[in-house]
């Protein structure tokens, strides 16, 4: 397959105009696990043209039942683990990995150059500060975070919802992992799956009131 052939796919499936938007945006997905890495796949297929990829741990077999990766990846690291199965998909997608953890001091460089950064941590303390991060110090950036997607509860009480002007919040706002079956493939997904079509929805200039 060449790259006009695959243009040329996206193109029949979405219209020119939006395969432009997507094929010239930049996402930055920051955490790999549930939420990241089926975030990840869902952009990589609909033709977003370059994503960031940022998280500091590696596979492990407890991930397997809900995230994108496979048991033969098990001790790589997850930003490196997600770009290989991601170019298996996608091979003329560009990607930027970084095997790191983010903090308050080097959050904001790593995500600059995106359209829209995608807030996919598990720890409530990492999405604050990402959160903080690209409000106050990356006014023109969109955020899509999320926050409750965890049991077994009805997959219509998660909703993406507009937070402020940039900033948006996808889940049911209320389950936590810490209180009950913890996370299960299809609630994850589904939040993610949220997440990556509001970024979508974002880049093609559709926006929730």
């Amino acid at each position: 397959m060449t790259r006009d052939e695959w243009n040329a796919a996206l193109i029949a499936r979405h219209g020119a105009s939006l395969h432009e938007k997507f094929s010239n945006a930049t996402v930055a997905v920051c955490g790999l696990g549930g939420l990241g890495s089926n975030i990840a796949i869902s952009l990589a297929r609909a033709g977003v043209g370059k994503l960031i990829l940022i998280d500091f741990d590696r596979v492990d077999i407890s991930n397997l039942n809900r995230q994108q990766y496979k048991a033969a990846q098990i001790g790589m690291p997850k930003t490196e683990a997600l770009r290989d199965n991601l170019l298996a998909i996608a091979p003329f997608l560009q990607t930027q990995v970084h095997t790191v953890r983010m903090t308050e001091e080097n959050a904001a460089r790593l995500v600059r150059e995106a359209d829209v950064v995608c807030e996919a941590f598990d720890d409530a303390q990492a999405k604050a500060m990402l959160v903080n991060c690209v409000c106050e110090e990356l006014p023109k950036t969109y955020l899509v975070a999320a926050s409750g997607m965890a049991g077994l509860a009805s997959p219509n009480v998660i909703k993406t919802r507009r937070i402020g002007q940039r900033f948006y919040l996808c889940g049911d706002g209320v389950s936590d992992v810490k209180s009950g079956l913890g996370l299960v493939a299809p609630r994850v997904m589904l939040c993610a799956s949220h997440q990556a079509l509001t970024v979508l929805r974002i880049l093609a200039g559709e926006y929730e009131v």
